[in-house]
């Protein structure tokens, strides 16, 4: 498997860097990052023609158009049109030059708003999504479809991972498209920097998530792309895995990690009028962990490495 050639599509994003740098620590080199000038992943004809000339045999999609609550519920036709279609012109055009595998990478947030907690893979289309990142949600839903439909009518080898909240190098620390923790890291960061007596984090502060340091959810992807095929999903009538912590803890304890981790001594004040999103989002990964795979890296580490790395790539 170690020169099978392998397409990573998104590479150059905090998912796609994260496993493009495992998979050539353990020994995969003959890697893809289509660094084709003018590549759109949104329009079909360059991308079969990318896929009929390199001819992928694994492929890796780690592309997505992504964002936190403000940018999901601010961009919502962007996010649902951007998603559908980077998924299926490289889902159908992998499917169309003879990909030996691929692995689909969703989201959390595929699940239903009020999932029984901790949310098992079948809770898929069990009630109503956020509505919030609705649009984003649908699209990573028909992004697993696709996978399962592909199986069922080609027996392409095609299946989906399902990641919690994600974090590490290279995240996105604007603030207005970012995830929770990059932006609570450069929140307080500015804070501490600027002398600021307090900190405003968005909602109550009690929900509750779950969070994987991004290069544990690259040894995930590797782990089941070595050792899993879209069958023995499919044979048990699932459809994906969710790779998680198996942890979580309140958005409260999550800013109060952060702030310990940044240094900073000023005070934590929560805007109630600012929306909370889902309740709770803890993944059961009973499955992975029955597969023989766990997370290693444990939260406070994980954001200490996050700050460290934002220190040394941002401006200050």
């Amino acid at each position: 498997m170690f020169q099978k050639k392998i397409y990573i599509a998104g590479h150059t994003g905090m998912v796609g860097s994260a496993i493009t740098r495992n998979l050539k620590s353990k020994g995969f080199n003959n890697l893809l990052t289509a660094d084709y000038p003018g590549l759109d992943l949104l329009r079909q004809e360059q991308v079969e023609k990318f896929f009929e000339k390199e001819k992928p045999e694994i492929v890796i999609v780690a592309a997505a158009k992504v964002g936190g609550i403000l940018a999901n519920n601010t961009y919502r036709a962007q996010f649902i049109y951007e998603n559908l279609m980077i998924e299926s012109n490289i889902i159908h055009s992998a499917y169309k030059f003879g990909a030996e595998k691929l692995i689909f990478l969703g989201s959390s947030c595929i699940y239903p708003k009020l999932a029984k907690q901790p949310i098992n893979e079948d809770e898929l289309l069990n009630g109503k999504l956020e509505y919030t990142n609705e649009p984003y949600a649908i699209a990573k839903i028909a992004g697993i479809k696709l996978c399962e439909n592909y199986y069922k009518q080609y027996g392409s080898n095609f299946y989906s991972v399902m990641p919690t909240n994600l974090f590490g190098p290279f995240d996105n620390f604007n603030l207005e498209t970012s995830h929770v923790v990059p932006a609570l890291i450069r929140k307080f960061h500015e804070a501490k920097k600027n002398d600021s007596e307090e900190i405003v984090v968005w909602g109550t502060g009690s929900p509750k998530r779950e969070f994987l340091y991004v290069e544990d959810l690259a040894d995930a992807i590797t782990f089941l792309m070595e050792n899993i095929n879209a069958g023995d999903l499919y044979n048990k009538n699932l459809t994906h895995i969710n790779i998680g912590t198996g942890e979580d803890l309140t958005i409260k304890e999550l800013a109060e990690t952060i702030k310990d981790a940044v240094n900073y001594n000023g005070k934590i004040v929560f805007d109630t009028s600012k929306p909370d999103g889902t309740p709770r989002k803890l993944l059961d990964v009973s499955l992975l962990h029955s597969l023989g795979w766990k997370h290693k890296t444990d939260l406070k580490v994980g954001i200490t490495k996050a700050y460290n790395w934002f220190l040394e790539n941002s401006n200050k």
